[in-house]
């Protein structure tokens, strides 16, 4: 009897290792299988929908030719009890990776990041566009919405009744999935922050409100595309308020003629010149009513520190710089100079065949 006991006892314990070696060679197969990189032949985008589970995020990665094989996809998920621990994004992949390497950035949720470039210098017309095709899917309609939506830009810290000239000009790194709300809400925060640094080397005797620091930055940064302009163009424009001239600058009157025809040009007519409008700084003293366009630091910096001038005017050289003048009769000449014979010579030029 007790031998009987024994042999079955034996059996037992003989039949445990034998499981146990099983599982124990099948949770080998697996760790093997997780830590073999596959080659993929092209960049993988894969996005899983919050509430994916390790069935169906194996069927999904399988599906897509991320990992070889769904079944040991989901027992290699089950085994290191990942299931809880999915996230829900856009990922991307590209190889030669393993499957481990696959899971462990769904768990970490290192999702795919896309970026965009706004220059400095653009209206919101033109950035609204850029966000639309950045990839993270916004909604150009609802982005305009925002535009002007007074609920919004209060929140946002929009001291105006448009966002125009607060979407500061920047490289953005942002996840799918993000909202209009915080993609507009980021742009105008770093907006405030560049006015912030700015505004702390403020000079004394500049009264700029945060609203006209903006306006007369847009100025400055539409006017020149020369950075080291910047602090003399603004210190033209301080020079012509506190004097009460008009401030007289083109491109105020281009954005002027924008709002009023709905359609952007390059070219000033005279009429364009004598069109009464908010925007005109031909016809309305002090500033105009709000920023033309999104400028950037260094114009704000220029804005709120301008450099020591006694200039009164500046003449484009037609290659992006500018003499400047005190007085009227030195602008008139420079006019003739650059707006006259300049042009006068190009076209009596021969053209080159």
């Amino acid at each position: 009897m007790k031998k009987a006991l024994v042999a079955v006892l034996a059996l037992a314990v003989l039949a445990a290792a034998g499981v146990g070696g099983w599982y124990f060679q099948q949770a080998r197969h697996l760790d093997d299988f997780a830590d073999t990189p596959s080659a993929l032949p092209a960049p993988v985008t894969v996005d899983v929908a919050p509430g994916t589970g390790p069935r169906a995020l194996a069927r999904l990665l399988a599906a897509r030719g991320v990992v070889p094989d769904e079944e040991r996809t989901y027992r290699y998920l089950r085994q290191e009890g990942f299931g809880p621990r999915l996230k829900a994004g856009e990922y991307e992949f590209q190889g030669p990776i393993t499957p481990a390497q696959v899971l462990e950035r769904i768990v970490t949720g290192q999702v795919k990041l896309h970026r965009f470039t706004v220059p400095e210098g653009l209206r919101a017309e033109e950035i609204l566009p850029l966000l639309a095709a950045s990839g993270l899917g916004l909604n150009l309609q609802k982005l305009e919405a925002l535009v002007a939506d007074a609920a919004f830009l209060r929140e946002a810290g929009v001291p105006a009744k448009s966002i125009e000239g607060f979407l500061f000009p920047d490289t953005y790194t942002f996840s799918k999935g993000v909202g209009e709300e915080a993609v507009l809400g980021k742009m105008v925060a770093r907006a405030l922050e560049e006015y912030r640094k700015a505004d702390a080397a403020r000079q004394p005797g500049v009264k700029l409100s945060l609203l006209q620091t903006f306006t007369l930055a847009s100025i400055v940064e539409k006017e020149t595309g020369a950075p080291e302009e910047r602090p003399r163009i603004a210190c033209v424009f301080h020079n012509r308020l506190r004097k009460g001239m008009r401030l007289e600058t083109d491109p105020t009157v281009l954005y002027a003629m924008r709002l009023l025809r709905g359609v952007f040009t390059k070219n000033l007519t005279r009429a364009d010149l004598q069109t009464p409008h908010p925007y005109n700084t031909y016809r309305v003293s002090g500033l105009p009513p709000g920023p033309i366009a999104s400028p950037g630091a260094a114009a704000l910096q220029a804005a709120l520190a301008p450099m020591a001038c006694e200039d009164l005017f500046f003449v484009s050289r037609n290659d992006g710089t500018h003499l400047f003048c005190p007085t009227y009769a030195c602008h008139q000449a420079l006019v003739k100079q650059w707006q006259v014979e300049f042009f006068r010579k190009q076209q009596a030029a021969p053209r080159k065949p």
